[in-house]
């Protein structure tokens, strides 16, 4: 008679599910244009990690999100998948001490003893324990949470989801909350390297105390939590009147809550809020905290939320189209979180999945709940939140907001260019580094008008000529010549006051003293040329005014007459140097 031995092999793979159905996997690949770009990031092995037995922090719920993910074909729906290279320690090092670091690095569980007090220093007790290969687990979700950084910054994805980050709690120097290394603080000052203003949203039932306290006094980014609070719930942080300091002040806010708020008082709340706060501060990109803990029926929460409700927060956010990098955080709750955290995926990709649950090895996790995605929520704790109290949290922020008086921005700074650039600027031209400065249009070069005093004649505009040439059109282009034209200060009296005005009239038959004229007048334009013959007519030397005084006595004129204003006859006249003399 043989024994038959019932082992784990021998039982059966997936769990009969009788009357319940099963999700039909999505089989179409996502054409490479037709959405916004999603990256998903999945360091390999992560979810083997292990707190403790005892432990309320399960990384095992990663393994069981991508199981579902893949499960409902949305790996069909996602761009790119990576598995991204762990943070290396200058990394970490960009935000968290040197000596923490250290210290994170050498402990083992073989080893805490002789390191104690260390262990007391960095807060590495209870809630943050230390446990096998503890560094490696830092060092991977945070490098995931770097490289979708990376991409966001360089515009090649325009969401990144990373659901093994969002440990919110991790201090500079010191363990939190079952947080090591803060990953959201680190991804945020990659985004800072680009982008010039981020917003950060916590949807965890905990306050995210550590990325506040981290860009507390930062007016590039504007820190947003909803959250628990009762003075005493962990981590006893985030009252509405914390505002931020210094440069942060009014960028830091605040939404805390009472335990039992339903999806509708959530929601309106959430909506709100993060609309006025992205009208106000207008982000660049938005770095997405989603603890799934905030859940109904949670290991460590209080409130009522459903899984649709938290995934509309997420739908709400994603349709901004601003650049979006979303991680995990809190949730104890392992089915509950795969569930929450496979349906924002789709939520994100925009692929619509079944409420059945897709066949996978980990089927015994999701029997109690009949294998649906969204199942009813038993067990709600009372509501204490009122609308008064969050309309009275609504106008807080509100009135917060108007403080910012525009989005900040960044100063500009320059680079030095390398020695290449300054030998390639030394050799350009004047041209061309007029182009560079925008002194000059494009293409085009000013000519400016002036001519030198020993040039030749060039053109009527020149007041070199000979003398037989500027006679000539002394008649034209004289102002006090023989002409039709009005003569300059002959309505006036005055020259522009610069003295007296008279004119005077040649006599009959005098043709020698007119001779004498015409010569003398081009010689006084030789003397003393003014550019584009600006000038002639007026100023003339005493020299010239006392030769025409004796040629005109020698002429014996009979008697000088002044012209009146309002007859138009040909005159000369002869504008002195002095204000008070006359010429006749």
């Amino acid at each position: 008679m043989s024994r038959t031995y019932q082992t784990f092999s021998s039982s059966p793979y997936f769990d009969d599910r009788g009357p319940h159905g099963y999700a039909t996997p999505i089989t179409e690949r996502i054409n490479p244009h037709s959405r916004p770009i999603v990256s998903y990031y999945s360091p390999k092995g992560i979810g083997a990690q292990h707190y403790g037995e005892r432990h309320p922090m399960k990384p095992h719920r990663l393994t069981l999100t991508n199981a579902l993910v893949f499960g409902y074909g949305i790996d069909k729906q996602i761009h790119h998948i990576y598995d991204p290279r762990p943070a290396t320690q200058a990394e970490l090092e960009a935000y968290h001490d040197h000596d923490y670091i250290d210290f994170l690095s050498r402990v083992t569980p073989q080893n805490q003893n002789s390191l104690k007090q260390a262990i007391d220093q960095f807060n590495c007790v209870e809630d943050c324990p230390i446990f096998s290969d503890m560094y490696d687990f830092c060092r991977m979700y945070t490098g995931a949470s770097l490289a979708a950084a990376r991409k966001l910054a360089a515009g090649t994805t325009d969401i990144a989801i990373n659901w093994s980050g969002g440990l919110h709690h991790a201090k500079k120097a010191e363990a939190s909350g079952f947080c090591y290394v803060n990953d959201i603080v680190l991804a945020i000052l990659e985004l800072l390297r680009y982008h010039p203003r981020v917003l950060y949203i916590d949807i965890d039932i905990h306050h995210g105390d550590g990325v506040e306290f981290a860009f507390y006094n930062s007016n590039r980014v504007m820190t947003l939590s909803f959250h628990k609070y009762t003075g005493d719930f962990f981590p006893g942080t985030g009252k509405l009147d914390d505002n931020g300091a210094g440069l942060g002040k009014h960028f830091c806010l605040n939404v805390p809550l009472q335990d039992g708020i339903d999806d509708d008082m959530y929601l309106t709340t959430f909506k709100t809020v993060v609309d006025d706060t992205v009208t106000a501060f207008r982000p660049s990109a938005i770095v997405l905290q989603c603890g799934a803990d905030s859940l109904g029926c949670d290991r460590l929460g209080a409130f009522n939320l459903s899984i649709a409700a938290h995934g509309e927060c997420v739908n709400f956010v994603r349709k901004y189209n601003v650049p979006l990098l979303v991680v995990g955080g809190g949730g104890y709750t392992i089915k509950n979180v795969s569930r929450c955290w496979t349906y924002e995926t789709a939520v994100l990709v925009g692929a619509s999945i079944e409420d059945n649950l897709p066949t996978t090895i980990y089927d015994s996790f999701f029997s109690e709940s009949q294998w649906k995605l969204h199942p009813p929520l038993t067990g709600k704790v009372d509501n204490q939140n009122t609308p008064a109290s969050l309309q009275r949290i609504t106008t807080s922020i509100r009135t917060k907001l108007r403080y910012l008086q525009g989005a900040p921005s960044v100063a500009l700074q320059d680079i030095p260019p390398s020695l290449g650039a300054w030998l390639e600027c030394e050799d350009r031209t004047r041209e061309e580094k007029a182009e560079e400065k925008s002194t000059a249009r494009a293409g085009e070069q000013r000519e400016d008008r002036s001519t030198a005093r020993n040039e030749f004649f060039d053109g009527d505009h020149d007041v070199d000529q000979d003398e037989d040439a500027a006679s000539a059109s002394t008649s034209v282009r004289g102002r006090g010549g023989t002409t039709g034209r009005r003569a300059r200060g002959s309505r006036r009296g005055r020259a522009r006051g610069r003295g007296k005005v008279t004119s005077t009239a040649p006599a009959e038959g005098d043709e020698e003293a007119d001779d004498a004229e015409t010569a003398v007048v081009p010689a006084a334009r030789r003397a003393k040329p003014r550019g584009r013959g600006r000038g002639k007519g007026r100023g003339r030397a005493k020299a010239v005014v006392k030769e025409r005084e004796k040629e005109a006595s020698d002429t014996e004129a009979d008697a000088a007459t002044t012209v009146d204003p309002d007859e138009e006859i040909p005159v000369h006249t002869t504008t002195t140097s002095q204000p008070d003399e006359e010429v006749g």
